[in-house]
């Protein structure tokens, strides 16, 4: 025990004299980093926009390293179908990018921007399509706002595969949903401005992206209520060193928690941790062989997984009706909705999927004069599921703006 809380002591001022080295500023190596901008290339976009941010480009490209062995980039337009101007790799210099984006032609179509996100996962940031293993993803989004198809799944997956995403919005955009798909903190990541006033943020956004193409940087991905996963490039080899890890809620510094892992250590997965909460994470190499300094990041888990809140019945016809529902609880951990409808006195259910950018649907083929039970799951990227469930009833028969006399001799009701 003494010796455990003497190595904790030691670990605690090694720590401390780290952040002190990292305050003062080390020098940072040359940046290494695939860097993809997601450019809003649809019909939604007027052409007067669409040039300024393809200036607004340039002017980042301007300031970037880019070249054999830093960064490479990579322009994708987003459309009805996305589109590819040039992948990662042909241009080998900032200025072969700058002109292959000032030839860029704007695509129109619909804003499918879910569409061009799956897009950049499976044909341009995987390994097997040509991306470098190892070093840093970063997303730069421009967009005026909207979008035709679901952003929240695909933008989950790049960011579960460590993609640091930026958005950029001319000011249209709908705050909560674009900080959802922004990495955390939001306040870090998305930027609302004008398009004639672009330029103003071209330096602190350049200044954002060289900070996450950082070499040895610790990176946080699968946020959840309860936990999240550590991913750092190789430090250390397995005969060189080990790596204490240590996790502590950031109003509670004095709780710590901690995990020694070998050398040849990329990742770890924290659990059991509490949601809505920020937590402060340390991972200090020990290695007898050179110096590697601690590196250090804050996360902060999503809110308690919780069903949909309410659900409201709408629009009731004979044959049909609105479901609408409250989103659950972090949105950004859920996979979807499922969205059951059968007789409560007995008979086959039916069961919808429903995205999870959305929040109602409507059923279909029901009986007239018939009550319901409707119950909306929310699937969550933990597994787990939340549900309510609510009653309504279809109205008798089919409504008319007038009723017909019915011919003599006929009666009851039309089915």
């Amino acid at each position: 025990m003494l010796a455990w809380k003497a190595l904790s002591l030691a670990l605690s001022l090694r720590l401390a004299l780290a952040r002190s080295g990292a305050e003062r500023g080390a020098p940072a190596s040359a940046p290494q980093g695939d860097l993809l901008f997601l450019l809003d290339s649809s019909a939604s976009v007027s052409h007067y926009e669409f040039s300024r941010v393809r200036e607004f480009l340039g002017q980042l490209v301007a300031l970037l390293p880019l070249g054999p062995g830093a960064l490479r980039a990579s322009l994708v337009h987003v459309g009805s179908r996305p589109y590819t101007e040039f992948p990662f790799g042909q241009h080998s210099s900032g200025e072969a990018v700058q002109d292959a984006i000032r030839a860029a032609a704007q695509r129109m179509g619909d804003t499918n921007t879910g569409l061009a996100l799956a897009y950049a996962k499976e044909q341009l940031f995987a390994e097997v399509a040509g991306a470098r293993p190892g070093v840093p993803k970063v997303l730069v989004w421009v967009t005026d706002g909207g979008s035709s198809d679901p952003v929240g799944p695909p933008m989950q997956e790049l960011k579960d595969l460590g993609v640091t995403v930026f958005i950029v919005s001319t000011g249209r955009g709908n705050l909560l949903e674009l900080s959802a798909a922004a990495s955390a903190p939001p306040e870090k990541h998305l930027q609302f401005v004008d398009v004639d006033d672009l330029h103003i943020i071209a330096q602190e956004l350049t200044g954002s992206i060289l900070e996450a193409m950082r070499p040895q940087q610790l990176r946080a991905s699968e946020v959840t209520s309860s936990g999240f996963r550590l991913t750092w490039p190789p430090l250390l080899t397995q005969g060189s060193g080990y790596y204490v890890l240590e996790l502590a809620p950031s109003a509670e510094p004095g709780t710590v928690r901690r995990q020694q892992l070998p050398g040849n250590a990329t990742g770890w997965a924290w659990v059991d941790l509490a949601p809505d909460t920020d937590y402060d994470v340390a991972l200090v190499p020990e290695s007898n062989v050179r110096l590697v300094r601690p590196q250090y990041l804050r996360v902060h888990t999503l809110p308690e997984e919780a069903g949909p809140e309410r659900i409201v019945i709408s629009h009731a016809r004979p044959r049909s009706l609105r479901v609408t529902w409250a989103p659950a609880l972090g949105p950004a951990a859920v996979l979807g909705y499922h969205v059951q409808v059968g007789p409560l006195l007995g008979g086959e259910a039916q069961r919808l999927e429903v995205p999870a950018g959305r929040n109602s649907t409507t059923l279909q083929g029901l009986a007239p004069g018939t009550a319901y039970l409707v119950t909306v799951t929310a699937a969550f990227r933990s597994g787990r599921e939340r549900a309510l469930s609510a009653k309504a009833c279809t109205p008798d028969g089919e409504r008319s703006r007038a009723p017909r006399p019915l011919p003599p001799g006929a009666g009851g009701r039309e089915q």
